[in-house]
């Protein structure tokens, strides 16, 4: 069983940078596909981003190009760099993977926007 850890959330100005992190264990990293989501007001979770097991990333539209997602296989952690931050970028973050027909989701690490 995968168990996935979220940290780097926290509060972050407007325009500026901030770095999530989701640490996986339980699991071959290297096998494991990583993607990021966003809880939304009405309990629904928001698509960000995805890298495959290639390291092939893929991104919501809405991100502009301002979000970028990285993993480091060595250190069993995907990276979920957020730049030119928006207020409504505010929100509780997610990682999530799958293994076979299995589903994991973290705990959420939550991102505070001030204007």
């Amino acid at each position: 069983q995968v168990q996935l850890v979220e940290s780097g959330g926290g509060l972050v100005q407007a325009g500026g940078s901030l770095t999530l992190s989701c640490v996986a264990s339980g699991g071959i990293f290297s096998y494991l596909p990583m993607a990021w989501y966003r809880q939304t007001q009405r309990n629904q979770y928001d698509f960000i981003a995805r890298v495959t097991i290639g390291g092939v990333t893929t991104y919501a539209d809405f991100m502009e190009g301002r979000f970028n997602l990285s993993r480091d296989n060595a250190k069993n952690t995907a990276y979920l760099q957020m730049n030119k931050v928006r207020l409504e970028d505010a929100g509780f973050y997610f990682c999530n993977t799958c293994e076979a027909t299995d589903d994991y989701w973290g705990q959420g690490t939550q991102v505070t926007v001030s204007s």
